[in-house]
């Protein structure tokens, strides 16, 4: 054995400091005491371009140009679309009122009405009160002389028509012996003789002539009778088409005269005037509807009708009601609308028509019209949560349909789907200008482009909310402002100094990166509110570092419950990782389990085996279909880097298999590629791996190590691993050289590495890592292009070099077989 090879290549490979473990904020260092001091900093910080577009989508005018804000929950989000919105909306005017009438030529079809800003609730009081105030008019004209004297009149010269018709027939009946006779039957006719009625006995014991002249006069005047009392009903539809003559003329000058106040109230609104024009016809040929409402009020009250002035209440006064949709009243406040929908169903968006039974059937008109959240967002925003509006049926392609019409029409689930036949209404759609403004994650946003071919059409505007910020002296003291102005408008203690450097840590330990702060303000928000609670209990009036710390472990204590069962699985070795020594063809991985917004690091055993064979490399995760594609991505550029690296010269001659030990869940990612290389090498060359040591990191097939993800936790859970199990000082985790910079350790783990109980060592290199697991010089190949016999890598040849003569012989003693067979 070499020099080289004696010498301790993991002493040559420094460990960490412990000032870069952990880049704890100086509470000294941000100025001021608590931040009951600070001017609070209202707004997000670190989101400019995010605001920038929601700037943007706010002052288009462009139909399209609506908004998908995406980001992370807890970035603040939702918030900040409201603030800004708000405080937009609120300089720009007021939009028009809209409001559905009765179209009197086609009741299917009501008309929609355009108003400016608060007159269609005042339309609405307007129409009420002419159809109360007309229920008396109309009710005293009927019952008033003149009117009373005009329809006698009409009646008794019909009356008298007819009288004098049946006179004058009774006349001449009588001048030819026939008596007129009045029955339970109608009328008849009857031969008189001798002054008296003929009956039908006497009748037939009179001469056959007299009879055959008695039966031709009968008939001859029955004739005659017959066509006068024909005459009867077309006198009487004379007689009532002179009523309703005298109805309308006498109505239509009581009508006209409330109607010309409401025009005046309404005086340069052309589509009120065209309304009102259309009730005064409607009025004036049903003005004996206020007649039969009044008569059913007096039977229903008795003679003194207490509740006539609330005639607009009546059914039958509906069809003159205005039902308002939208409408902006001196309570509302000014500018335009900024609504959100929290359950965006198709009903709620677009509005709905609603029903009543009546005998069995299901009927419905104008004033049952409801309004969604369209309508009242018209001339303003509209913010919902897409999504909960892709999850409603019919939800989604009812919005975009209204955003390509620019109108809104509301047609209900039943009529999409044809699943119903009754009548239903189709109210005049009306004109939509507004913007939508989606919230949702990246992900929803990348599905909706890639997948819905109007959606980049119709949202041409993403605002993507940034999830953390650079760390510095400057954005650590906006943090501050805006963790004392949380605190403030929640009602909690100031936070000290102390407490605002201990959230600040818990900024960077979210935002995996030690030159970086969070902005996951929900998050902090929830450990604010949190350690206030605790600050209560210890009866202080501010919230220091150990409240949230306290918060800190108390949060991890309660959604440890599975990490706690794995670290005793592993104690009472019913998981089986080394802590200690050293074994071939074994290391010990490291992964992230996450559940919930919890996660926590574990470590798992790999172990690779080794022989001869045509160049394979079996990921057994992968053949059991346990492995994901990044992780078996990550296997096959191993195979990439043995065949590139070892025994150039001759055919790749291996057959090896990898595994997660003890793994009965999915695998996926590709930060175990640099441990499992280290075993396949370890196997390889025979030299054992020190076992005291956690590795993550992946590898490309250059042999770079490259960086990885939750390293923190990573490092964290192998520490409690060996802390569990005794901490010996030789213990530590590798990681890549490019993760330092996101290390945020907890105290615990700095505390050791400072006592030298545990070590945390960084890689750039496979070679670089062999150094620290093996204890031996990796090796370089040298001039003779061969690598030290001795070294990691020179073995590691030397056993593929093997396989290949093996196998080379193998093939040559087995032809001579073949060729006697």
């Amino acid at each position: 054995m070499t020099d080289s090879a004696q010498t301790d290549p993991a002493n040559r490979i420094e460990p960490i400091a412990t000032d870069r473990l952990r880049q704890a904020c100086d509470p000294a260092s941000l100025g001021f005491a608590t931040t009951a001091e600070l001017e609070p900093l209202e707004g997000l910080i670190g989101q400019d371009r995010a605001m920038e577009a929601i700037g943007l989508a706010a002052g288009m005018r462009a139909a399209d140009f609506n908004l998908f804000v995406q980001g992370p929950p807890g970035t603040g989000r939702r918030a900040s679309v409201d603030t800004f919105l708000s405080s937009h909306a609120a300089s720009l005017p007021e939009p028009d009122d809209w409001a559905y009438v009765n179209n009197f030529d086609a009741p299917h079809r009501p008309r929609a009405l355009r108003l400016p800003p608060g007159v269609a609730r005042r339309l609405k009081d307007e129409m009420e009160d002419v159809v109360d105030d007309l229920a008396i008019d109309i009710a005293a004209l009927f019952e008033s002389d003149d009117y009373q004297a005009a329809n006698r009149t009409i009646n008794e010269e019909f009356g008298e028509q007819q009288e004098h018709a049946m006179s004058e027939f009774g006349d001449k009946a009588k001048a030819e012996n026939v008596a007129l006779m009045r029955t339970p039957m109608g009328i008849m006719l009857a031969a008189i003789k001798d002054g008296e009625v003929v009956k039908t006995d006497r009748f037939e014991t009179l001469p056959e002539a007299e009879q055959k002249e008695i039966e031709e006069k009968i008939g001859r005047l029955q004739s005659e009778l017959s066509e006068i009392l024909r005459n009867a009903p077309k006198l009487d539809r004379e007689r009532r088409r002179r009523i309703e003559a005298l109805n309308a003329e006498m109505v239509g000058e009581v009508v006209s005269s409330r109607l010309r106040e409401a025009r005046d109230a309404f005086a340069g609104l052309d589509p009120v005037q065209e309304y009102l024009a259309t009730v005064e016809e409607d009025m004036t040929g049903n003005a004996e509807m206020f007649l039969a409402v009044m008569q059913q009020q007096q039977q229903a009250d008795g003679p003194f009708p207490e509740s006539v002035h609330k005639a607009h209440g009546n059914p039958m006064f509906q069809r003159y009601m205005v039902n308002v949709m939208v409408t902006r009243g001196e309570d509302d406040a000014r500018g335009a609308p900024l609504e959100t929908e929290d359950l965006p169903t198709l009903d709620r968006l677009t509005g709905r028509i609603e029903h009543a039974q009546q005998m069995g059937a299901l009927i419905t008109n104008f004033m049952m019209i409801k309004p969604g959240a369209l309508h009242r967002a018209n001339g303003g925003f509209l913010v919902l949560d897409a999504r909960r509006l892709l999850s409603e049926p019919m939800a989604w392609p009812a919005l975009k349909q209204c955003l390509q019409s620019e109108s809104i029409t509301i047609t209900s689930m039943g009529e999409r789907l044809s699943l119903v036949s009754t009548t239903s209404l189709e109210p005049d759609p009306i004109p939509m200008n507004l913007r939508v403004v989606l919230i949702g994650d990246r992900m929803l946003y990348a599905l909706l482009v890639t997948l819905d071919p109007d959606f980049g059409d119709l949202f041409k505007l993403q605002a993507d909310f940034e999830e953390s910020i650079e760390r510095s002296d400057e954005s650590q003291a906006l943090f501050a402002r805006v963790l004392g102005e949380r605190a403030k408008r929640d009602g909690l203690r100031p936070v000290s100094a102390g407490g605002v450097a201990r959230l600040l840590d818990e900024a960077v330990r979210l935002a995996e990166d030690a030159s970086k702060l969070s902005l996951h303000l929900g998050a902090l928000g929830d450990l604010l509110r949190e350690a206030d609670h605790y600050a209560e209990q210890s009866r202080r009036d501010t919230i220091e570092a150990e409240d949230v710390e306290r918060t800190v472990r108390q949060a991890d204590r309660r959604a440890s419950r599975i990490k706690d069962r794995m670290r005793e699985m592993v104690t009472r070795k019913t998981i089986l990782i080394d802590t200690e020594g050293a074994q071939v063809g074994q290391v010990n991985g490291l992964s992230v389990i996450g559940l919930g917004g919890y996660r926590f690091g574990r470590p798992a055993r790999i172990t690779a085996r080794t022989r001869m064979g045509s160049g394979k490399l079996i990921d057994i995760e992968r053949e059991v279909e346990l492995g994901g594609p990044l992780h078996s991505k990550g296997v096959l550029i191993l195979s990439g880097y043995l065949s590139s690296t070892y025994a150039l010269d001759v055919p790749f001659s291996l057959q090896a298999s990898l595994v997660f030990e003890q793994s009965y869940g999915g695998v996926d990612g590709d930060s175990a590629s640099a441990a499992e290389l280290f075993a396949l090498i370890s196997s390889l060359s025979g030299l054992p791996l020190d076992q005291g040591f956690g590795v993550t990191g992946s590898v490309n097939q250059n042999g770079e190590v490259q960086a990885i993800g939750g390293v923190n936790e990573k490092i964290e859970g192998f520490f409690e691993t060996c802390a569990d199990r005794g901490l010996t000082g030789r213990q530590g985790v590798i990681i890549p050289a490019a993760n330092v910079d996101h290390l945020m350790l907890r105290q615990d783990v700095v505390d050791a590495v400072r006592d030298g109980k545990f070590r945390v060592i960084a890689i750039r290199s496979i070679d670089e890592g062999l150094a620290v697991l093996t204890g031996r010089d990796p090796g370089a190949r040298g001039e003779d292009g061969a690598y030290p016999a001795d070294s990691v890598n020179g073995l590691a040849e030397a056993r593929l070099r093997g396989f290949a003569e093996q196998r080379l012989k193998f093939a040559q003693s087995a032809k001579p077989a073949e060729q006697g067979g």
